[in-house]
């Protein structure tokens, strides 16, 4: 209970930041209106946040965030889901479809980030280079970037990879070459099939990848529950 509390207190401290950060930045647009998000859906479907484990059974997830392993050391998730827009998911789809054919799999460490959540880490985060400003939004917020690592589709487990998840050393950045043979083999793969898709890699986290044309997308603030 007094964790629950803790937690509580957290959130109402980052969504108060969340409102001073979009009022101190006009052009910033931030939906947090499920009523508005439907709108926006009946108007273009594309912009719906599809739930990536129903849309593709065999991709795995671990959202770390809805857990205490992460670089925050804290729950920041009440559900351990992800979502991405439309056509990000179908991107996705596709990868799965191919990576398949090799014996390998993704496995989705986070989607779709409520802008709130992104306050919170702009304010704990040491290395402010790994996390978002939350005057320009991440495009987290927007539903068009994914978090990933590759998996052998037989044992699931994860292939090597310069660093863990969420580092935050030199070795993360997409192009670092003072790795092993096998983890820059794995992480040049991963660039390769992303990108084929209309997924780029973040230049200083080689498990990031954001969604060609995420600009067309508004920076969200929908919990998962009401998705």
């Amino acid at each position: 209970m007094r964790y629950l509390i803790f937690l509580s207190l957290v959130f109402t401290g980052c969504t108060s930041f969340a409102q001073e950060q979009i009022k101190a930045t006009p052009k910033l647009v931030v939906v947090n209106s499920y009523k508005q998000y439907v709108a926006s859906v009946k108007a273009n479907p594309n912009n719906e946040l599809v739930e990536i484990k129903k849309a593709i059974p065999s991709i795995k997830l671990d959202i770390r965030y809805a857990t205490r392993n992460n670089f925050m050391q804290q729950v920041m998730y009440k559900q351990a889901r992800a979502f991405a827009r439309k056509p990000v998911v179908e991107s996705l789809k596709k990868i799965q479809k191919e990576l398949a054919k090799k014996g390998y799999g993704l496995k989705i460490f986070d989607g779709y980030r409520p802008y709130t959540i992104t306050v919170a880490f702009y304010q704990k985060a040491s290395d402010k280079n790994f996390v978002a400003n939350p005057a320009k939004g991440s495009k987290h917020n927007r539903g068009c970037a994914i978090d990933l690592t590759l998996i052998d589709l037989k044992t699931g487990k994860e292939l090597e990879m310069p660093t863990p998840y969420d580092s935050f050393s030199s070795a993360a950045a997409a192009k670092y070459e003072a790795v092993s043979a096998e983890a820059k083999k794995n992480r040049d793969y991963l660039i390769a099939v992303m990108g084929k898709y209309h997924l780029k890699v973040l230049d200083n986290e080689w498990w990031h990848y954001d969604f060609t044309g995420w600009q067309q997308y508004n920076l969200m603030d929908i919990p998962f529950e009401r998705l």
